[in-house]
């Protein structure tokens, strides 16, 4: 297992365009992903169950990987909310 904290910095927090990217990335790997939020973990290769995270701008995330590439698909998916989305 490998995870990653990270700030949520994006405006408009995981809405749906951010969601979609996210699953869209997640999807890439092999690697079970899990959002943690407030102790709660979302499925990270679901769009409805990152929508009903509820995150928002300054929201505390964990990234966790498991899986033979779990360090590939932590790293890339820390990237994207570390670059806004490309918002």
């Amino acid at each position: 297992m490998y995870k990653v904290e990270i700030k949520l910095k994006n405006e408009t927090g995981l809405h749906a365009r951010p969601a979609s990217l996210f699953v869209k990335e997640a999807s890439k790997y092999s690697s079970d992903i899990t959002i943690i939020k407030d102790g709660k973990g979302f499925t990270g290769k679901s769009i409805m169950g990152i929508l009903s995270m509820g995150a928002v701008k300054g929201d505390m995330l964990i990234i966790e990987g498991k899986g033979e590439d779990e360090i590939k698909a932590v790293d890339a998916l820390k990237a994207l909310i570390e670059s806004n989305f490309g918002e």
